[in-house]
């Protein structure tokens, strides 16, 4: 009986719940006991819960929840599957490999029509997004490991504001995907503190034995979300942002990844957002520009006049 066969056999005598000896397998497959040994093994690697009890009563087993797992997919999860690997691979998912093997299998174990019918709806579902750059790969594969593993990395990282980059020691708790780019949120040895760095604005990435034991309440997607968009319930001085015009540009700007949290009333003419005022200031207009004259600033008026401001100084830098 060729090899493939016989591991198949094996799988189904022990998924009839029945523990076995090596012994007893080689005598109904009538192969060699080293021959077993090599086939448990060969499953085991492949991801099968094989359970090897030493002694007396002992042999093999499968895990219980094994036998009862759904390890057939129907046609509507692995289209699910598979359409959830296109989001995964345009966000520059590290393991693409893997991930362009797993779906392989997926399609390789469907008969000629779910095939068919698997590839009807992939020809016409696509993502478009920023393309990533490839050396970020490597890089996102080491630090899932890390933050998988809990071993401590050193890493080159050069932030926005300058030239040289600094040797860092971190210890990766999590990996976020946001607007585009990935981010690595971790304790930095540097500054004591736990933060967020751009994977893209690492240049050099090593792995250390050092160990560190992340909390099981941390969630890095809380941590990032929080410095991002920090809470202003409750926060004194806030006032109010009214914008109007078309629906379509408010529809957009209530989209927005800042400005839609903030967000309070929307009217068929008018969004409302509640923002402290130097946020108003220093940033609400650089949103607004790219608009033009779609969208009118209603309150504070003081933020006309920073508008103003912000375009006449554009105005001024580009007739240089």
């Amino acid at each position: 009986m060729p090899k493939n066969d016989n591991m198949l056999a094996i799988l189904w005598m022990l998924n009839s719940g029945v523990k076995l000896t090596a012994k007893q397998i080689s005598e109904q497959l009538e192969i060699n006991i080293r021959t077993v040994y090599r086939y448990i093994d060969a499953l085991c690697a492949s991801g099968v819960p094989i359970i090897s009890d030493a002694g007396h009563n002992g042999g093999y087993s499968l895990l219980n929840n094994f036998i009862r797992a759904p390890l057939l997919f129907d046609i509507e999860e692995k289209k699910a599957l598979l359409h959830a690997a296109v989001f995964a691979k345009e966000a520059g998912y590290p393991l693409s490999e893997a991930l362009d093997n797993a779906t392989s299998k997926l399609k390789m174990y469907s008969n000629q029509e779910q095939e068919s019918i698997l590839n009807r709806h992939l020809a016409g579902f696509d993502v478009i997004n920023r393309m990533g750059d490839p050396s970020d790969q490597p890089v996102l594969a080491e630090l899932e490991q890390a933050v998988a593993n809990e071993f401590s990395v050193e890493i080159d990282y050069r932030t926005s504001r300058e030239e040289q980059p600094k040797t860092r020691l971190i210890d990766p708790y999590g990996m976020v995907y946001w607007n585009n780019k990935w981010y690595i949120v971790a304790f930095c040895h540097l500054r004591n503190e736990i933060r967020s760095f751009r994977v893209d604005r690492i240049l050099q990435i090593t792995l250390t034995q050092i160990s560190f034991k992340r909390s099981e309440a941390f969630s890095a997607r809380e941590f990032f979300m929080r410095n991002l968009l920090p809470d202003l319930e409750g926060k004194e001085g806030l006032i109010s942002l009214v914008i109007g015009g078309r629906a379509e540009a408010l529809d957009d700007l209530c989209l927005h990844w800042f400005l839609g949290h903030h967000l309070k009333e929307r009217t068929a003419n008018q969004a409302i957002f509640l923002l402290e005022e130097e946020t108003i200031h220093n940033y609400v207009p650089y949103f607004l520009l790219s608009y033009g004259k779609s969208l009118q600033v209603i309150e504070p008026q003081s933020l006309k006049k920073q508008l103003v401001a912000v375009a006449s100084e554009l105005m001024e830098y580009y007739q240089l």
